[in-house]
């Protein structure tokens, strides 16, 4: 198993983590904590010496800036695929590009699992029909996993219509759910595991909560 990078998210789990030669899919509004997931899972594997590649259509500046906020140091970073501070631009108006650049980076570094964490799903899907876009990932998500890679995604909720996440869920090994729970003035966010690859299914909501010290997930009750 791989660790999501927050011990208390690996224990609701009970395995320990992601399944290894997985792929993950976070769907949530913006702006609730999707991102956070990613930068723990990524900062876990640059501590354990997997090897970690983060893909963004944001500039390397804004994701070290988010990561700071939510008490990640970062004088371990991952390599980058992004829009500008990298080597290795994302253009999202060349997918073919960023599915290549991906798998080359992945293989130039077949030596140690590699941890893959990406928030060009749904730029992609708005600029993409639906239907090359499942191909599209099916691909590069089965040719990743043959070389001992966890593939972390991240989709916008309420950016797309209903059945375009429900059909791009259906290709991916893990699909967790995160929302808010609005009751009176209090608002909670909550998470739930839809699926997990070799894991029985896991019911019910769990709430989080993120700070500058880290990420705690904890059962939630209403």
């Amino acid at each position: 198993m791989v660790s999501t990078g927050v011990p208390t998210f690996d224990n609701v789990l009970g395995s320990g983590g992601y399944p290894d030669r997985s792929s993950i899919l976070i769907v949530g509004p913006p702006g609730i904590g999707k991102e956070v997931l990613g930068y723990w899972f990524v900062r876990t594997g640059l501590v354990q010496g997997d090897y970690c590649l983060y893909v963004t259509h944001r500039p390397v500046s804004d994701v070290l800036r988010d990561m700071k906020g939510v008490g990640i140091s970062t004088e371990r970073v991952p390599e980058w695929i992004s829009s500008s501070g990298s080597s290795v631009k994302c253009d999202l108006r060349d997918a073919t590009s960023i599915s290549f650049n991906i798998k080359e980076a992945v293989h130039r570094n077949r030596d140690r699992r590699a941890r893959v964490a990406t928030d060009v799903l749904s730029p992609l899907l708005v600029l993409n029909p639906v239907e090359s876009m499942y191909s599209y990932w099916s691909q590069l998500l089965s040719d990743l996993k043959q070389q001992d890679s966890v593939v972390f995604a991240l989709a916008e909720d309420g950016m797309h219509p209903p059945n375009t996440l429900t059909t791009m869920e259906q290709i991916f090994d893990g699909v967790i759910e995160m929302r808010l729970f609005e009751q009176g003035l209090a608002i909670t966010p909550l998470f739930r595991v839809k699926k997990m690859l070799g894991l029985p299914p896991i019911h019910g909501y769990f709430r989080f909560s993120v700070s500058n010290t880290g990420m705690e997930v904890m059962p939630f009750v209403h």
